[in-house]
């Protein structure tokens, strides 16, 4: 449905692991990363290890293929596939980059179903290097958010989809999954009538049970991939019926007739 937003972070997210993690140990830059990880922000570290690839003459191609080795739970492909088949505006924002994400995705057939991807920007120059930038522009004034990282504001980004909803006078409920400290900020700028699906026992999961008080949207979580696809399928199905007519055809259906699960609440 147009009126359901879903939006996933993507590192232990969508994946697993961490996609720069994964590139940091599977392409031997493990030291040189440890030595310059108290010194460097990490968007710019991560622009420094892909100039260390290339001066050993690692390709563009070959980060692509060491990435196309990460792994996606195939009950989390099962879930983007079948939101996306159901007519939810899928979305990612995330803090790793676009070079990764859209290859990672692509490998595993999904990069079709994002309507947009909001991250650090990265291209292949002139001389093969992989590039990787900041999604703010740092010359330009502070995004002044003292939860985010310099260079991304998740919040903001969670602004700008909720303005455009309001102008365009279309109602959207916002589905959002994350795990970690960064996806605090935009977890705040959910309204009530959304829901939050943090990763348990993973640093979001903590802050909101820190902090339940301050969270508008209601709370679903989940630890695995089989977890994230029956806890969104039942979130997607639940806005569904909210705004439509239940009946069979307006039911996002999944591998598993088990009872749709319950509101899973962070403890206080």
């Amino acid at each position: 449905m147009a009126g359901i937003v879903v939006i996933f972070d993507f590192d232990r997210t969508i994946i697993d692991g961490d996609s720069d993690k994964w590139v940091v140990t599977e392409m031997g830059l493990t030291q040189l990363f440890s030595d310059l990880r108290s010194t460097v922000p990490w968007n710019s570290l991560m622009d420094r290890m892909m100039m260390e690839l290339h001066s050993q003459g690692k390709t563009s191609s070959d980060i692509a293929g060491c990435l196309k080795r990460a792994f996606i739970h195939p009950q989390i492909i099962s879930a983007i596939k079948a939101a996306h088949a159901f007519g939810c505006d899928l979305r990612i924002i995330s803090d790793a980059n676009q070079f990764f994400i859209e290859t990672i995705l692509e490998q595993h057939g999904v990069l079709g179903c994002f309507s947009h991807i909001c991250t650090n920007p990265s291209f292949v120059d002139g001389r093969g290097r992989i590039r990787i930038l900041p999604y703010h522009d740092l010359s330009l004034p502070s995004h002044g958010c003292n939860l985010c990282p310099s260079n991304l504001c998740k919040g903001l980004v969670i602004d700008q989809i909720q303005a455009c909803a309001s102008e365009s006078g279309t109602g959207r409920r916002i589905i959002y999954l994350g795990d970690g400290n960064g996806d605090f900020c935009p977890t705040l700028r959910l309204e009530k009538g959304d829901y939050i699906m943090p990763r348990k026992n993973f640093p979001l999961w903590n802050r909101i049970h820190g902090n339940r008080r301050l969270i508008k949207a209601e709370i679903h979580e989940w630890s695995n991939g089989e977890e994230l696809e029956k806890v969104l399928h039942h979130l997607i199905n639940t806005i569904s019926t909210e705004e439509v007519s239940c009946s069979s055809s307006g039911q996002l259906q999944t591998g598993s007739q088990e009872a749709a699960p319950q509101s899973l609440l962070v403890p206080y």
